[in-house]
């Protein structure tokens, strides 16, 4: 009895040992994995209509589930990203140049002496209150550094695109395998195991159907308005305001009120109006349609827990934390129910 525990324990050890070598091993592919799941999660009921022509070749069903993701989302991306690298890379241009510095320093002097004529008696107020050029000089260095780490993981990010589209197939095709494997090393009960499976599905197609797709359309439509009333780098901007938009409450207006404040310092009153209105009809309504469609029985959270999570998952997980936050928040919420279910289960 002594022997097979000492046998248990040593193996335990190696099991430990190996899981910890397995970590490492996949630690560099881990964001393009967690991405693959979850649009293996929401692309699930699609592959299932392909599956019922193709019942015979799931593999066939799952390649062509991949090439429309390929077509409708990835090749989309693409070309937006190509066309943010492009503006971002100006701006980078624009901003490690003195000139580009001179220009927004130019700007917000122009505002100052807007203010002034508006409110007298603030005659060099905003410049001893807040420092400004220092702010400047602080500001443009941090854009700098940050831009200038975008390029440089370029092909880290074709390396995540091949790991994501190979995950994404074998996910649909094997799925059915790999919930198998976990329900046959779960210690929990068939039914158990079933409700934290759907628990999780359902976080993750509440945060994706519901929040990611209203984010990315008031991205589309902020970059719209930013493209007709004049502003520079839309599509930049509308990148943003896409991230921007998973904070509720806020949302869009981190952009889109800079943009106004921008075009109307700067002479462009008219289009100032307009983007405003833009901002308010265009984008601002969006999430009172469409989200109770999209989201539909999803889970609901606090707006307070909402940002938190998007903030504090940016700065653990980088740009993708912005998605990874509310979704694992998510996803901690549904496990937290399972146990409270199965603790009560187990008093009685």
């Amino acid at each position: 009895m002594d022997n097979q525990k000492t046998q248990l324990n040593f193996l335990l050890l190696f099991l430990a040992g190996a899981f910890i070598l397995v970590f490492f091993v996949f630690r560099p592919f881990v964001y393009a994995l967690v991405l693959a799941v979850i649009f293996a999660v929401v692309f699930q009921p699609i592959y299932r209509q392909i599956l019922k022509v193709f019942s015979r070749f799931p593999g066939i069903a799952a390649l062509l589930a991949t090439i429309l993701v390929v077509v409708f989302i990835l090749t989309p991306l693409v070309l937006m990203g190509v066309q943010v690298f492009k503006e971002s890379s100006q701006l980078y241009l624009a901003l490690a140049q003195s000139s580009g510095r001179e220009v927004i320093l130019n700007i917000f002097k122009d505002a100052a002496e807007r203010i002034q004529e508006l409110i007298p008696g603030t005659q060099n107020f905003s410049f001893n209150l807040f420092n400004l050029d220092q702010y400047i000089k602080q500001l443009t260095t941090w854009l700098i550094q940050n831009l200038g780490g975008i390029f440089s993981n370029f092909t880290g990010l074709l390396v995540d695109a091949f790991i994501f589209l190979l995950a994404f197939y074998y996910l649909l095709k094997d799925g059915d395998k790999f919930k198998g494997l976990a329900l046959r090393i779960s210690p929990l009960s068939d039914a158990d195991n079933e409700n934290i499976f759907n628990k999780l599905g359902l976080a993750i197609n509440s945060v994706v159907r519901g929040n990611l797709i209203i984010a990315v359309i008031q991205g589309i439509l902020t970059s719209t308005g930013l493209t007709l009333f004049g502003v520079p780098n839309p599509v930049l901007w509308g990148m943003v305001a896409a991230i921007t938009a998973l904070i509720p409450g806020v949302g869009t207006s981190l952009v889109i009120v800079p943009s106004i404040a921008y075009l109307f310092l700067t002479g462009q009153t008219f289009q100032a109006v307009g983007l405003l209105a833009w901002g308010i009809l265009g984008v601002g309504l969006i999430d009172n349609f469409l989200g109770p469609k999209l989201i539909g029985r999803g889970m609901k959270l606090h707006p307070l827990i909402v940002i938190l999570s998007v903030l504090g998952g940016a700065a653990l997980f980088g740009p993708i934390g912005f998605l990874l936050g509310p979704l694992f928040l998510s996803l901690f919420f549904a496990l937290l129910d399972i146990y409270f279910s199965l603790a009560k289960k187990t008093v009685i």
